[in-house]
């Protein structure tokens, strides 16, 4: 009868189509549930990393484009080379000749502090907009994810560090991973990249010196 025929490919049809899984029958539907599920943390991740282009911009405006700032990391690459060139270079010097060569290595590094301190006092002019921008930005992720499970870290962490990575969250689960931690490791991770990619990073000569940099043992 072709009634039947009919009715039994129907049937078969949608038998089949039953048989399908979900996964493959709803593409759409698995992966908003996927991008919902990872939507608080790429959030946190995004927001880092607007604020870290955001800061390096206020940076760019206030220091990096000046011509003070350039004269400063001139002067400290080339102070630090010229260091490095005269702590390799030794030879069989004599006495006299090693007494001159520590008086210029004093004088040079006493030089290379001074330029680096001057560069940090110089980058408080920054630090300050800096600082309210991501006190700012914190403060709304703050009231947006406070209470809430952002991620998951793949191991259970040491006491020390759940105490931030735990920090505002109920349960007992260690693994379970607060919007300030998360933050706190995008913030590091991509700034100090993004300083890297775009050749903000600081002269070499200056990571040792600083506002209140080591007291030197020689003149102690």
């Amino acid at each position: 009868m072709p009634g039947k025929s009919e009715k039994t490919k129907t049937n078969n049809s949608s038998s089949s189509q039953s048989q399908i899984p979900s996964s493959i029958q709803f593409p759409m539907a698995s992966a908003l549930i996927s991008g919902a599920k990872y939507s608080d943390s790429l959030t946190v991740v995004g927001t880092s990393l607007c604020t870290a282009v955001v800061c390096e911009a206020i940076s760019w405006l206030l220091i990096y484009r000046t011509a003070s700032y350039k004269s400063l990391k001139s002067s400290i690459d080339k102070a630090s080379k010229k260091l490095e060139t005269m702590k390799t270079t030794d030879g069989n010097p004599t006495l006299l000749k090693k007494s001159s060569k520590t008086k210029k290595m004093d004088r040079v590094e006493s030089s290379l502090k001074e330029s680096s301190r001057d560069l940090s006092m110089f980058k408080f002019k920054s630090g300050a907009v800096v600082a309210l921008v991501l006190f700012i930005v914190f403060g709304l992720l703050n009231s947006m994810f406070e209470g809430r499970v952002v991620a998951k870290i793949p191991f259970v962490p040491i006491r020390l560090v759940q105490k931030m990575s735990h920090r505002g969250l109920v349960g007992d689960d260690m693994t379970d991973c607060s919007m300030t931690f998360l933050y706190f490791l995008c913030s590091i991770s991509i700034r100090t990249n993004l300083q890297k990619f775009l050749g903000f990073s600081p002269p070499r000569g200056a990571a040792g010196g600083g506002m209140f940099p080591m007291p030197d043992p020689k003149s102690s």
